[in-house]
C-alpha cells in the first residue's frame, strides 16, 4: 500500500507542469481564437534593461498571420479577468501593456523600467484570434522558444530567475554549507548514541531519518537551481524529488509527534502501569497518528494537482492548502490540550521542563507554516513564497534541533529517565538502567 502510495506521489509530482522561464511550444492561432490569446507563461521582471528573447522556427508564417505577443501587467491582467465577460475580443487585447511584433527569427525586447518588480503575464495573438468562426486552413503552428530575464547584479540582462526566486539559490547553498558542517561535527557522536539503543531509540532514529531527508531536499533544490540560473528549465525532476522528500519528512514528523504526545496522554489514564510508555505503545495514539497522516498525504495530493508550480512550499491560495492549515492548526490545539493535562497535574518541576520543551518543538514545527502564510499577506506578492520557504525551512529545522536536545540532553533527558517515573516515555527499570550507565 505505501509503494503505491510512493508511485501514485511522483507520478503526479513528475507529470506537473513547471513554470520554467525559458519556454518552447507551438504557437496556433486556432487556440489563440478559442481563448481570446494563448496564454504563454508569466515572469516577474524587475530592474533596468529586464529583456524577453524569442525565437521563431518559421518567421515567414509568422508574419503572414500578423502574429504579435502581447504583455500585461499584474494589475491589468486581474482587471481584464473581471470584466472579461463585458469585453469584447478587441477590446480585451487594446487593453495589453506591452505589444510586440514577431516578424523575424530573433527578436529581443527590453522590458519597460519600473519603479518595483512587477508580474508580466504572455499572451500570443495573431490576425485569427478575434475571427469568429473556425480556422479552416490553420495548418501546423510556429514552433517559439521564449526566454525571459532579469537583469544581473552587473546590470545585464543575464538573470533567469523571476523576482519572486532570487536569493533562493544562495539561500539553499548556505543550508546546504550549514548541513555539511554540522554533519561533519554531530554525525559520529549521533551514530554512536544511536547504536547504544535505549528507551527512545525509534524517536532518535526518525528524527536522523527527518533530517537526512530536508537536508536530501536542500540539496536536490541547489542542484536545479544551478542549472535554471544557466538555462532557464533547471532539472524539474530534481525539483519534484525534492518536493517528495519533503513530503516523506512531513508525515514522518507528524506521525511521531502524534503518537509520542497521545500516547503520553492517554497512558496516564491507564489502571495499570507496570509497563514503561513507549513513543507508538498505545493503539488509540497510533490510530489518531494513522488517521492524521492518511489525512495529510490525501491534502499534501490534492494539493500538488491544484497548484503545480515547483515549490515545497506553497502559499496556501487553493482549497487544498487552507484544508492544510486548517489540519496543522487543529493538531496543534490537540497536542497543546494533551500536553496541558499532563503538565497542570504534574508535581515535578523538571518533568514539566521536560514536557513544556517538547511542546515548544511541536508547536514550532506545526505552526510556523500557517503563520508564515498568514505574516506574508503583508508583504508584495513576489516576496510571500520567499518568506514561506526560507521561513519554514529555518522554523523545521530549529524544531529539529529542539527535540534532538531534548531527547540527548544528560541534564535534562538522563535525569527524567532515572527518576523510574511512568509517567514519561523514558522509564527504565534498575536492569535497564545499568545496561546504559555501564
Amino acid at each position: 500500500m505505501f509503494i503505491r502510495f510512493l508511485l501514485l506521489l511522483v507520478n503526479v509530482l513528475v507529470m506537473s507542469s513547471v513554470c520554467a522561464k525559458t519556454v518552447t511550444g507551438v504557437f496556433k492561432s486556432e487556440t489563440s481564437r478559442q481563448n481570446s490569446g494563448q496564454y504563454i507563461s508569466k515572469f516577474v521582471y524587475h530592474g533596468k534593461d529586464a529583456l524577453l528573447c524569442c525565437r521563431l522556427e518559421d518567421s515567414p508564417v509568422a508574419t503572414e498571420r500578423e502574429s504579435k505577443l502581447i504583455l500585461y501587467r499584474e494589475q491589468g491582467w486581474l482587471n481584464l479577468l473581471n470584466a472579461f465577460e463585458n469585453l469584447s475580443c478587441l477590446e480585451q487585447l487594446e487593453k495589453a501593456d506591452l505589444k510586440i511584433t514577431l516578424s523575424q527569427e530573433e527578436l529581443n525586447q527590453t522590458i519597460p523600467q519600473m519603479p518595483h518588480p512587477q508580474t508580466w503575464h504572455i499572451l500570443y495573438v495573431d490576425m485569427h484570434t478575434c475571427q469568429e468562426n473556425e480556422i479552416n486552413a490553420d495548418s501546423d503552428g510556429i514552433k517559439y522558444e521564449i526566454r525571459m530575464l532579469n537583469p544581473d547584479s552587473a546590470g545585464n540582462p543575464m538573470d533567469h530567475f523571476s523576482a519572486e526566486e532570487s536569493g533562493l539559490h544562495d539561500f539553499y547553498f548556505l543550508l546546504i554549507l550549514a548541513y555539511f558542517v554540522a554533519a561533519c561535527i554531530y554525525a559520529q557522536p549521533l551514530w554512536q548514541t544511536i547504536k547504544k539503543g535505549g528507551p527512545m531509540h525509534t524517536v532518535l532514529k526518525v528524527l536522523s531519518s527527518v533530517l537526512c531527508l530536508q537536508a536530501t531536499a536542500a540539496l536536490l533544490n541547489y542542484i536545479h537551481m544551478s542549472r535554471y540560473s544557466k538555462d532557464g528549465i533547471g532539472v524539474p525532476l530534481l525539483g519534484s524529488l525534492a518536493e517528495l522528500c519533503d513530503m516523506i519528512s512531513q508525515i514522518q514528523m507528524l506521525y511521531m509527534l502524534l503518537s509520542l504526545c497521545m500516547g503520553w496522554s492517554l497512558g496516564r489514564t491507564r489502571k495499570s502501569q507496570s509497563k514503561p510508555l513507549q513513543w507508538d505503545s498505545t493503539p488509540a495514539s497510533t490510530g489518531i497518528a494513522v488517521a492524521a497522516v492518511i489525512t495529510q498525504g490525501i491534502l499534501l495530493l490534492w494539493e500538488q494537482f491544484e497548484d503545480t508550480d515547483h515549490h515545497s512550499y506553497h502559499a496556501h491560495r487553493s482549497m487544498a492548502g487552507l484544508f492544510l492549515i486548517g489540519l496543522r492548526v487543529c493538531l496543534t490545539m490537540l497536542l497543546a490540550s494533551s500536553l496541558y493535562q499532563i503538565i497542570t497535574v504534574e508535581r515535578s518541576a523538571l518533568k514539566r521542563d521536560f514536557y513544556l520543551s517538547f511542546a515548544k518543538g511541536c508547536f514550532l514545527w506545526f505552526l510556523c507554516h500557517p503563520v508564515l502564510v498568514i505574516v506574508s499577506v503583508i508583504f508584495n506578492e513576489y516576496q510571500r513564497e520567499k518568506i514561506i520557504t526560507i521561513g519554514i525551512i529555518l522554523c523545521q529545522s530549529i524544531s529539529v534541533v529542539v527535540l534532538y536536545r531534548l531527547f540527548l540532553s544528560r541534564s535534562l533527558y538522563w535525569e527524567v529517565s532515572s527518576l523510574s517515573s511512568v509517567t514519561l516515555p523514558l522509564t527504565m527499570s534498575s536492569g535497564q538502567k545499568s545496561r546504559y550507565y555501564s
